[in-house]
């Protein structure tokens, strides 16, 4: 049984896409003509992390139901250093 390697793992191995020039040039402006790889593939990444962790997500909420927003900030609050009732006193 033989698994895929993970994003970001395995060898690397030349594709084909297609893109808008506009967003070729726009990224040769960005990274130059050597960094366009190395680019494309963060971006990747990032983006299939994002869709895993909306997934996630979405099958905690059909477990739990939906976040209570309170909760999520308060959270927020102490991660800042601030307390819950703080960010009214600025």
């Amino acid at each position: 049984m033989t698994t895929s390697p993970a994003p970001g793992e395995g060898p690397v191995r030349p594709v084909s896409v297609s893109l808008h020039e506009g967003t070729i040039a726009a990224l040769k402006a960005r990274t130059g003509n050597r960094g366009m790889s190395a680019y494309v593939e963060a971006l990747i990444q990032r983006q299939l992390e994002r869709d895993r962790l909306r997934e996630l997500i979405e099958d905690a909420e059909a477990e739990h139901g939906p976040v209570d927003q309170a909760a999520v900030e308060a959270k927020r609050a102490l991660l800042r250093g601030a307390t819950a009732g703080s960010a009214d006193a600025a």
